[in-house]
C-alpha cells in the first residue's frame, strides 16, 4: 500500500527520516547538557526519541539500543488511561514495569505534539534515574522480592496537565528519593529535552506540511519494515538454539537457564524462550516488554553485518515475533521484583547472540566479557543538619568484545547492547567519598582462541566514610562468557572486601555496609575466544605477551607457545613439539 498521492518522493523520506532521527539526537544533548547526575551526564543511560500519532516510533537518538522497543508499550500504557484526554502542553510520565515501562528508575516522559488541534505525534525522554526511593539506595537492588520494595511506583499520570506543573506530583517524588537535587534535576533536563523535540518536530512540520508529514510517517514505516524483510529473507532459513545460563539470583544457588529458540522462515524472524527457568525470587529478570526490546536489538545487531542501515523505526519491529511462557524469566508475572533486570536482559542478548552464531557461523562475534556488574554505594553527610545523602552509581564500567573471525576482541570497550559509558574515576572522586585505587586491564582473563576475546578489568574502590552502604549486582562467577568455534572462556569474576587487613570473597549479589578505610576489588571477565588457541599466529601470541596482557606460563598452556628465556621471540621448534603434544592429548 501507499501513503502518497501522487506517489511518494524517496528523497523526500530520507529527508524526513534524516531529520527525525536528528531530534533525537538533539534531544539527546539536551538532556546530556541540562543532566545533574554522573549516571546520566556521564554513563549516558538514558534514551530519546519521535513517534507518530498512533504511538509507534519513527526515529530514535544515537542512545541505547536496548531501549529500541521500549518507548512504545509506556506510551501506549499512558493513551490507554488518558484515552481522549492528551491536550497541547500536557507532559505524560510512568515508570511502572507493568504498564509497559523497564524498571522503577526508568522513567518515561513524553509530550504530545500538536499543531492546532491536529496530533502530530509524540518526543519521549526516558532517563534511568539516582535513586527512587525504596529499601536500597539507588532502586536497584536485586535481594528485593518483589516490586514493592523497589521504590516509587509511578502509574500513567500528567507531569504537566496544559502546561501546568503537577505540584502535587513533585512533592511525592522530592520526598521519596534520597538525592531529590539529582533526581528532580534529571527531571527537569527531560523536560527540556521535550520541549526541544516538540519545537524542532513543529518545524519539520511547517517545513513538509502537516499533512505531508503524516503520510510519510507511514510510508517510512512501511518502507523501513519492507528494507527489513528483504534482510531477514538473505539469513538462511532454519531453527537453532542456544542455552545461556546466569548463576542464580542470590537467594538460591541454581543456575537460570536462559533458552533462546531462534526459527527464520522467507522474510520472518520467531524468537521463543520457551524452556528458559521460571521466575525467580531476586530482581534480576525484565519484563516481557523489555524482552522483545532487547531480542529487537539484537536482531538488528546482526542484520547491520549483511545490510545498509536499517532506520530506528517500529516498521522494523513488524517481522519479528517473540514469545515467552507467562511465568518464566523473561516474562515474570507480578508482584515479581525487576530492578536489577539488566543482568537478565544482558544473558538473554548472549543466548540469543549464540543462536545467530550458529545460523551466521563466523559472523558473530563470541560472548562479550563482563559480569553485568552494577554497584549503588551510598551515605549520609553527617557534617550536614539534616544529614545529606549521597548515591553512587556504578553501573557501566568497561569490559570487552568476544573474539571473531579474523579479528581479536577489543579491549576496555562497552560490547554488549547497552551503548554506555563508564564514570569516570576523577567524577567518581570528585563527587563521592571514594577513591579509585586502580582501574586497567587484567592481565591472563582473555577468552583463549586463534582469535582471543578481549581482556577483563579490574577497579578497587577505597571508602572514605564510615557506614557506607553497598549493595553490588554481578554475576559470571560460575559459568564465564562463551567462547565459539573451539574457542575457550574466560576467566570468571572475582569480587573481594578488605577491612582491617583481612580479605573476604564475597558473593556475585551481595548488599553489605562498610567504613572508612575499607576497599572492594571488582575483577570483570573478559571476553570468549573464537577458533581453537592452537591455530592462534605465534607471533600474535608473542605481542600480548610483550604488552603485559598475557604471561609467559598462559601463553605455554594455552596457545601452546613456548619464549625464548628473553621473552623477544617465538621458540618455533619448540613451539612445534608443545602444540603437536597438546593436540594428542586432547
Amino acid at each position: 500500500m501507499k501513503y502518497m498521492q501522487p506517489p511518494f518522493d524517496p528523497i523526500r523520506l530520507e529527508v524526513l527520516r534524516n531529520s527525525l532521527e536528528s531530534i533525537g539526537d538533539g534531544m539527546a544533548l539536551t538532556v546530556v547538557r541540562t543532566s545533574r547526575s554522573a549516571v546520566v551526564r556521564s554513563a549516558l543511560d538514558f534514551s530519546t526519541g519521535v513517534l507518530n500519532s498512533s504511538g509507534e516510533l519513527v526515529g530514535q537518538g544515537m542512545c541505547v539500543p536496548i531501549h529500541l522497543g521500549g518507548m512504545t508499550p509506556a506510551l501506549n500504557a499512558c493513551l490507554d488511561y488518558y484515552q481522549g484526554r492528551i491536550r497541547p502542553g500536557d507532559v505524560l510520565i510512568s515508570n511502572d514495569p507493568y504498564e509497559g515501562a523497564s524498571h522503577l528508575p526508568d522513567i518515561f516522559l513524553f509530550k504530545p505534539v500538536f499543531v492546532g488541534d491536529a496530533l502530530l505525534g509524540y518526543v519521549c525522554a526516558m532517563t534511568h534515574h539516582t535513586d527512587i526511593g525504596g529499601r536500597v539506595p539507588g532502586g536497584n537492588a536485586c535481594d528485593s522480592t518483589e516490586i514493592y520494595q523497589e521504590g516509587l511506583r509511578i502509574p500513567p499520570l500528567k507531569l504537566y496537565q496544559q502546561g501546568e506543573a503537577n505540584e502535587t506530583l513533585f512533592r511525592v517524588l522530592e520526598k521519596a528519593v534520597r538525592v531529590p537535587d539529582k533526581v528532580l534535576g534529571d527531571l527537569l533536563g527531560q523536560v527540556a529535552a521535550l520541549e526541544f523535540g516538540e519545537r524542532e518536530f513543529l518545524r519539520l512540520a511547517d517545513r513538509f506540511g502537516v499533512e505531508d508529514v503524516d503520510q510519510y510517517l507511514g510510508e517510512l514505516l512501511a518502507y523501513n519494515e519492507d528494507l527489513t524483510r528483504k534482510t531477514i529473507a538473505r539469513l538462511p532459513d532454519g531453527s537453532w538454539s542456544f542455552t545461556d545460563h546466569v548463576d542464580d539470583d542470590g537467594f538460591q544457588s541454581e543456575p537460570i537457564a536462559i533458552v533462546a529458540n531462534l526459527t527464520k522462515a522467507g522474510d520472518e524472524v520467531h524468537v521463543d524462550f520457551t524452556g528458559t527457568s521460571p521466575q525467580v525470587k531476586g530482581a534480576i529478570q525484565p519484563t516481557f516488554a523489555t524482552t522483545k526490546s532487547v531480542v529487537y536489538a539484537v536482531v538488528k545487531t546482526v542484520l547491520s553485518t549483511i545490510a545498509d542501515d536499517i532506520p530506528n523505526t517500529a516498521g522494523y519491529f513488524r517481522p519479528i515475533k517473540v514469545t515467552a511462557p507467562e511465568g518464566c524469566f523473561l516474562n515474570p508475572v507480578p508482584p515479581a521484583p525487576v530492578a536489577a533486570r539488566s543482568l537478565g536482559l544482558r544473558r538473554m542478548s548472549h543466548a540469543l547472540f549464540g543462536a545467530f552464531a550458529q545460523m551466521l557461523p563466523g559472523s558473530v562475534p563470541a560472548c562479550p566479557g563482563g559480569c553485568e556488574y552494577g554497584a549503588a554505594i551510598a551515605g549520609y553527610d553527617r557534617t550536614k543538619v539534616p544529614w545529606k545523602s549521597w548515591v553512587c552509581m556504578d553501573f557501566a564500567n568497561e569490559i570487552a568484545a568476544g573474539g571473531k573471525r579474523g579479528f581479536d576482541g577489543i579491549d576496555a570497550q562497552n560490547a554488549g547492547i547497552t551503548n554506555i559509558a563508564n564514570v569516570l574515576a576523577e567524577e567518581i572522586e570528585t563527587e563521592f567519598p571514594l577513591e579509585v585505587e586502580e582501574y586497567g586491564l587484567l592481565p591472563d582473563s582473555e577468552g583463549a582462541g586463534e582469535y582471543r576475546g578481549g581482556l577483563g578489568m579490574v577497579r578497587r574502590y577505597r571508602f572514605l566514610s564510615d557506614d557506607t552502604v553497598v549493595q553490588v549486582r554481578s554475576d559470571r562467577m560460575k559459568s564465564s562468557p562463551y567462547g565459539l568455534s573451539g574457542g575457550e572462556g574466560s576467566a570468571k569474576s572475582r569480587i573481594t572486601i578488605t577491612s582491617e587487613g583481612r580479605e573476604t570473597i564475597m558473593p556475585s549479589k551481595f548488599l553489605t555496609t562498610v567504613n572508612e578505610g575499607d576497599s572492594m576489588t571488582v575483577e570483570w571477565p573478559g571476553a570468549g575466544g573464537w577458533g581453537d588457541p592452537l591455530d592462534r599466529d605465534p607471533n600474535r601470541v608473542l605481542d600480548d605477551v610483550t604488552e603485559g596482557k598475557i604471561g609467559v606460563q598462559r601463553a605455554r598452556d594455552s596457545y601452546g607457545v613456548v619464549l625464548d628465556p628473553s621473552r623477544r621471540a617465538v621458540d618455533s621448534a619448540a613451539t612445534a613439539d608443545l602444540r603437536e603434544r597438546l593436540r594428542r592429548e586432547r
